[in-house]
């Protein structure tokens, strides 16, 4: 399958991008918008061979992650700054007609984009596991805490109050944490693409904070759920049945967008593409083509 990889001028800095198959005028391009902030487009990877199907797939690492530019300025990690690459994005590759699709975080600057500037050309959007308020988001991560061993909350507590995230027994809780309602980060159980660094720490700890439960950075405030109304554009919500996007977070977001659709994943957590990876490929088989 061909594989074009570049770079595109932006701000002052470079943002990489990377195009799988070829383009074709019956099927619009998915672009794919990852999370974090501060993952990458490599489990992104893992949809290459669907590009077979004849649609081609663009994926990118936003600015602070991946193979792009990494900005030393605090300020620079805003939402704003984020959409304004995303816009740029497509004026640079010409999507003029486009599939959108965006995981986690990448679902919120989704949703952020298609409310505050409403985007002409977008045939669909996919919000994957994302919520549309941080608020929401930090009470249902306070509840997924709460299944976790009195040990392991405690650690987090004490942690929280000496606002120390460096010590082994928070690192080891947080890790079971996030493998219990997001992914492995072992080596073993995890595709190649998604062993490769992301270089987006940096771009993590300045706009969302030291872990989920958290969310003190740049993003703690973002709330766009009274804005979603204003999406006109068919809408899928998918998340996972053992997700960080909990169903109550999920229904928040297709409770307020007219006529969204919700795929529930019975058996993922934070990434239905990785733990469900064959359903996760038919549903683009079923909802992509239906908004061609």
């Amino acid at each position: 399958m061909k594989t074009v990889e570049g770079y595109m001028p932006f701000r002052g800095y470079q943002t990489y991008y990377r195009i799988v198959g070829e383009p074709n005028p019956d099927k619009a391009p998915l672009l794919l918008i990852h999370g974090g902030p501060g993952s990458s487009h490599n489990y992104f990877e893992l949809l290459d061979d669907y590009a077979e199907t004849g649609r081609q797939l663009i994926m990118y690492d936003q600015i602070g992650c991946g193979k792009s530019s990494l900005p030393e300025e605090e300020s620079w990690y805003v939402k704003e700054n984020w959409v304004a690459e995303l816009i740029a994005l497509r004026e640079y590759l010409h999507l003029d007609q486009v599939h959108l699709s965006g995981q986690s975080w990448g679902g919120m600057l989704l949703m952020y984009y298609l409310t505050e500037f409403d985007p002409q050309g977008v045939k669909s959007a996919m919000i994957n596991s994302s919520p549309a308020s941080i608020k929401l988001w930090i009470q249902e991560q306070r509840r997924l805490l709460s299944y976790l061993s009195p040990e392991d909350q405690a650690a987090i507590a004490r942690a929280e109050r000496l606002n120390d995230f460096s010590g082994a027994q928070y690192l080891a809780a947080n890790e079971r944490y996030m493998t219990r309602y997001a992914w492995s980060t072992l080596p073993e159980d995890l595709p190649e693409p998604m062993r490769r660094p992301t270089n987006g720490q940096r771009a993590s700890l300045i706009a969302e904070g030291p872990n989920e439960f958290t969310e003190n950075g740049t993003l703690g405030d973002f709330d766009v759920t009274n804005q979603l109304h204003k999406i006109h554009v068919p809408v899928m919500v998918t998340s996972g049945s053992d997700d960080l996007a909990t169903p109550v977070v999920a229904k928040s977001v297709v409770d307020h967008i007219p006529g969204a659709q919700w795929h529930l994943f019975a058996n993922s957590r934070h990434l239905a593409l990785l733990d469900q990876h064959d359903e996760f490929i038919e549903l683009l088989n079923q909802w992509l083509p239906a908004n061609d």
